[in-house]
């Protein structure tokens, strides 16, 4: 069973997102959902912390629809690192994880779109932005304390499969933060560095995505 997490200003009704889960049909059940502050969804973003609670309750969701099957955490860009962090922070309660355009390290500002993402988030005029046109409400208040790093997650993931999927044109994080990632894992992680590919669900391809459910299966028979 797949548990599907979208990235930051996306939500389970974007046709990205869709998009993915629909692939990801193909090789088992699925479960989507729209972290806080996103969509239709209640509260406020706080851009990765503790949406680790929002991904903990859909496997738990997970769990109680489908008792034996395997559960595989599927993440984009935000939902990357929520995957990565989850795993670490609650050992044993899934089977895979797969990040896909994951930051390895917090407060990345190094390329144009995260400068506008951090804009977007620090500022109040960029969360007014962010509510009214990305449908994403962002929590004012800065982390207290900071959460663990994606990068200091991973070492904790193994012996659970662990894939990261990186495009080589992404604009928002260069390819040391999945090489960075990669090496924390070590034997346990596998690496895939996509060409000509940009950022998230939006640059996922179709032929992408059913890699991704074949390698689910291989790394976790049944799946579905």
């Amino acid at each position: 069973m797949f548990v599907v997490a979208h990235g930051f200003t996306g939500d389970v009704d974007r046709p990205h997102v869709r998009r993915a889960a629909e692939a990801f049909a193909r090789y088992g059940a699925v479960v989507t959902f729209s972290f806080r502050g996103h969509g239709r969804s209640g509260g406020r973003s706080t851009v990765g912390d503790r949406e680790v609670l929002d991904l903990d309750a859909a496997v738990a969701l997970a769990r109680r629809t489908r008792p034996d099957a395997p559960v595989v955490t599927v993440g984009f860009s935000m939902g990357g690192s929520v995957v990565l962090r989850h795993a670490a922070l609650r050992p044993g309660t899934v089977d895979a994880v797969v990040s896909v355009s994951a930051p390895a390290r917090w407060y990345y500002r190094g390329t144009a779109p995260m400068r506008r993402l951090h804009w977007m988030v620090t500022r109040p005029a960029g969360r007014v932005v962010g509510r009214y046109g990305f449908r994403t409400r962002i929590h004012h208040r800065a982390w207290d304390p900071v959460p663990l790093s994606p990068v200091e997650a991973v070492p904790g993931i193994a012996p659970v499969p662990l894939l990261i999927v990186h495009g080589d044109r992404d604009g928002y994080f260069p390819l040391d933060h999945p090489r960075t990632l990669a090496a924390a894992a070590g034997d346990h992680g596998e690496l895939w560095l996509e060409h000509g590919m940009g950022h998230a669900e939006h640059a996922a391809d179709d032929a992408l995505l059913a890699r991704i459910g074949e390698w689910a299966g291989r790394a976790v028979p049944r799946a579905g």
